[in-house]
């Protein structure tokens, strides 16, 4: 580095220390509207967190010991809620089912998904706004208006009460929301490096899987996990389209398990099969909560 280069980073650092910063002093609205944003806040935190606390509090205690002291401790720490609810109850089998059925759904509607938006934001096809539009009509379309016809469908498929068929009901009902969501992020990719994969010699297919799909990481990771969610937690139409105790998923089966039990609820068991039902959901979301806040600061500052 010369002489004259070095003086000109070190007046480029000196100028920058020098430089007068701004200093703003918070009004006293300032200071309102921030004391009721963070009480409102701190309001809303303890309204999820205390209930769960003592979901997870009451799985280690008998029914009995709930009712004498909801609030308080257990007096002996042990999992025989969770082996109970898990061997006796059929949790276990209702887990892997949802399990199952989630995670092959979420596949499927990932890749169709990310595959139709792709199109539909790339590629002017006729009637292709056409198709967009029938996308977002599905989102406003109410899902037990589509009870009735799910039946009968599934019924000639041969699919009702059938874990195949959840699976596609569940791709179905997902796959308008992924296409809109993906819809914005395709549609601002750069076309240049589409057009470089094609000098390049890429095929249509090789561009998709290896050069866009790639870039559209962030709002794939924050669609997942709201497919995830939404899946996880979907109670109308398995209790509507699967009678079937054997492929119980977790949700239909807490409903079940509840009902059947009446006034002989054992309570402790109920909110261990809640924990069981809710611990994947927080495990997914804490491991992937930072691509969702990436997806969703990257699609605020396009």
């Amino acid at each position: 580095m010369s002489t004259e280069t070095r003086a000109a980073v070190t007046i480029g650092r000196r100028s920058d220390s020098q430089r007068p910063t701004r200093t703003v002093k918070p009004t006293t609205s300032d200071r309102v509207v921030g004391g009721v944003s963070h009480a409102v806040m701190g309001l809303w935190s303890l309204v999820v967190i205390l209930p769960m606390l003592w979901t997870l509090l009451g799985s280690f205690k008998s029914t009995k010991e709930i009712f004498a002291s909801p609030f308080g401790l257990p007096a002996t720490w042990n999992f025989d809620n969770y082996i109970s609810a898990w061997v006796d109850n059929a949790f276990g089998q209702m887990f892997i089912n949802t399990v199952i059925v989630v995670g092959v759904s979420l596949v499927l509607v990932m890749v169709l998904g990310a595959m139709c938006a792709y199109v539909l934001a790339r590629f002017s096809l006729p009637g292709s706004r056409v198709v967009y539009y029938l996308m977002l009509a599905g989102l406003t379309f109410p899902v037990f208006l589509a009870i009735v016809p799910l039946f009968f469908i599934l019924q000639n498929m041969q699919l009702l009460n059938t874990l195949p068929g959840l699976i596609i009901t569940y791709v179905a009902f997902a796959l308008p929301f992924t296409v809109f969501f993906l819809f914005s992020f395709f549609k601002s990719l750069p076309y240049e490096i589409q057009e470089a994969a094609y000098v390049d010699g890429a095929s249509e297919w090789r561009t998709f899987f290896q050069v866009m799909l790639p870039m559209a990481k962030p709002g794939m990771a924050a669609v997942a996990i709201m497919n995830f969610l939404g899946l996880w937690n979907q109670f109308l139409l398995p209790i509507s389209l699967n009678t079937n105790k054997d492929n119980y998923v977790l949700s239909q089966g807490m409903a079940s398990y509840a009902s059947s039990a009446g006034y002989a609820l054992d309570f402790g068991q109920m909110f261990a099969a809640v924990m069981i039902t809710i611990i994947p959901v927080l495990i997914v979301y804490i491991l992937f909560q930072r691509q969702l806040q990436g997806s969703v600061s990257q699609g605020t500052s396009k």
